[in-house]
């Protein structure tokens, strides 16, 4: 079995019966989920939960995960700090596509004390089906060259949004009213 069609999900104890409509809701539609628990409503300790889920994901075991506590925080921090991981909290359908398509976001954390099930479904589903276009910012197809691309691209936008630096690359390397623009590191030759 590839991970490609697999899903984790944990959650604490206060996302126990959000978390199980979820899994239902995906399994339906062909993905095969990975539920790690807890299955009992004991207070529970979401750390553990939410970094377990995240080295499944990292691992390549699983393709996605979704994690859930009361606000989705704590989780998503947990599990943010597992190398490779990328999660964001969601509340809306927008922010949803907006993490995988503009952060290539590989777990959604959602608080169930915060957004009700009907709207947590279509929250997962945005996640899903967002796919990975181009950056719009700097044309970065991601699958090549990675982020620093990315970073450079933005910098030069920033840089002529703020008016002038392009013209004047030591205003840039300088910054302006004392801030630093581009690390060397990620300056554009």
């Amino acid at each position: 079995m590839t991970a490609s069609n697999r899903i984790v999900l944990s959650s604490d104890h206060a996302a126990i019966q959000l978390r199980q409509a979820i899994a239902a809701h995906i399994a339906a539609h062909g993905w095969v989920v990975v539920d790690i628990g807890p299955t009992t409503p004991e207070s529970t300790h979401y750390p553990e939960h939410g970094e377990a889920a995240a080295r499944l994901v990292a691992s390549g075991d699983c393709r996605f995960g979704v994690i859930l506590c009361g606000t989705g925080q704590g989780i998503m921090m947990a599990a943010n700090k597992v190398k490779g991981i990328r999660c964001g909290v969601c509340a809306d359908t927008f922010s949803a596509r907006m993490i995988r398509q503009h952060n290539d976001a590989n777990m959604l954390s959602i608080g169930a004390r915060v957004v009700g099930e009907g709207l947590a479904l279509d929250i997962v589903d945005a996640f899903l089906a967002a796919g990975r276009p181009a950056c719009d910012a700097c044309g970065d197809d991601w699958s090549a060259g990675g982020v620093a691309p990315f970073f450079a691209s933005s910098i030069s936008l920033g840089a002529r949004r703020m008016g002038g630096a392009q013209r004047n690359p030591s205003r840039l390397q300088n910054g302006i009213d004392g801030y630093r623009f581009a690390p060397p590191i990620l300056r554009a030759e």
